[in-house]
């Protein structure tokens, strides 16, 4: 029996390599659809809570990671996955799905090294028959050139001895109206019969496979959709800076466009881009252009844009606290939110660490109120931050930046702490007297 029958008789062993906001969601469809599934991670700590059934992402329910936790799709018989952090047990994987980070270093160009030390792990215990999948965003090339090149270092042959793919992920935490499994899954095989083995797999757990005619093709795909989001919100922030000096309401204006009917899609402005996809994936591209003697001007001048706005929103902080007759220096702000969007506990890349290293740095003693992140994890880019938690709301800040739109915000009664308020996300609506758009 081939790979691609044992996938739709459900006796294939599926391993999924990085348990967070992309994996976790991965290992609870393919256990519902009836597939023995191991999750792997280099991070004890969230073995270790996996496997007392505890989740580390507030929107995933725990109790649908623990081991024989409940029925399967068809309700025939439990869950079965199993976290850990052995990577010798991939030789016993059929199907290997790698979902690891693709950050950037600090020359904004591509940081790799999760990718190929993976793909130079999974080389070792690599087999006849087996299927690689790569999901994490990355430019194109990476799956067919240069991960193809690290797995046939193990003396096996992409598309004569294993199936090689990419599917790029589409995770949105806490969507509350699309899933893993009613995102349209984009699949690219380095050979016909590669993508047919990954189109097998991934139409077991989701409602509609997209095949495209190459990896490229997928890797590109998924750079295009956050490129397209990059450029559409540098183009509304910086009309917001503009419409700020001529007195108009940017968000006036966004609400009234948006009743047009056709050619017009809503973006909104922020304080800075955040999340895994926005704020890298773009650069992406812009890394690999070089190598084709090609400038990405669009895609540039939207990323200057976009992390200029932390800038931004610092000197309407100074605006606000000279109107009160105080200086940044010795003031003490409160930043509400610290997740990069609302409702959720995801502060990959979240501008509010920008905000208070740029706030910090002018003499500032910054503090942060976030219901959905108590206490700030140890991240790469700001670990000077790691072990603070969140403060209470009270009328003792010099001043407040609503840098996260959570809903408990909008429940604040902001006109009662008679303190200047910046407001990047417009959730006061300009009511309070005291509030500053930004």
């Amino acid at each position: 029996m081939d790979l691609i029958e044992r996938i739709v008789d459900k006796e294939t062993k599926i391993g999924v390599i990085g348990l967070g906001y992309v994996g976790l969601p991965l290992v609870i469809e393919f256990c519902r659809a009836g597939f023995h599934v191991t999750g792997f991670d280099v991070d004890g700590e969230k073995i270790a809570m996996l496997k007392d059934g505890k989740s580390y992402i507030r929107h995933i329910d725990a109790s649908r990671l623990a081991k024989g936790s409940g029925p399967r799709a068809d309700g025939t018989a439990e869950l079965i996955f199993a976290p850990t952090n052995d990577f010798s047990l991939l030789a016993n994987m059929d199907c290997i799905l790698m979902c690891v980070p693709t950050p950037l270093n600090r020359y904004r160009e591509p940081d790799m090294s999760y990718v190929f030390n993976t793909a130079r792990m999974v080389a070792k215990y690599l087999r006849i028959g087996k299927l690689i999948v790569l999901e994490s965003t990355t430019y194109p090339g990476t799956t067919d050139e240069d991960m193809r090149a690290i797995l046939e270092e193990s003396g096996l042959k992409a598309g004569e001895d294993f199936h090689l793919a990419f599917s790029p992920e589409r995770e949105d935490p806490n969507n509350g109206t699309h899933s893993t499994r009613t995102i349209p899954k984009v699949v690219g095989g380095y050979t016909p019969r590669c993508l047919e083995a990954a189109r097998a797999l991934y139409d077991q757990i989701v409602l509609n496979t997209v095949p495209v005619s190459s990896t490229k093709v997928a890797e590109a795909t998924k750079l295009l959709e956050n490129i397209y989001r990059s450029v559409n919100i540098a183009l509304i922030n910086e009309l917001k800076m503009l419409f700020d000096k001529m007195g108009i309401d940017v968000w006036e204006v966004i609400e009234a466009a948006k009743t047009k009917p056709f050619g017009f899609q809503a973006f909104y402005p922020g304080p800075g881009l955040g999340g895994h996809c926005i704020p890298i994936d773009p650069f992406y591209l812009t890394w690999k252009a070089r190598e084709y003697d090609f400038v990405t001007r669009f895609i540039e001048l939207a990323g200057e844009i976009n992390t200029s706005m932390p800038a931004y929103v610092v000197d309407k902080a100074i605006l606000a606290l000279n109107d009160a007759g105080k200086t940044v220096r010795g003031s003490h702000i409160l930043i509400l939110g610290l997740a990069y969007k609302a409702n959720v506990d995801d502060d990959r890349e979240s501008p509010s660490y920008r905000l208070m290293e740029k706030l910090e740095a002018l003499g500032a003693t910054v503090s942060y109120h976030d219901p959905y992140i108590p206490m700030i994890r140890l991240t790469r880019e700001f670990p000077q931050f790691a072990g603070r938690r969140s403060s209470g709301i009270d009328n003792g800040y010099d001043l407040i930046v609503i840098a996260t739109p959570h809903d408990d915000f909008k429940e604040i009664d902001f006109d009662s702490l008679q303190v200047p308020v910046v407001d990047t996300r417009n959730v006061i609506k300009g009511k309070n007297k005291l509030c500053y758009s930004a």
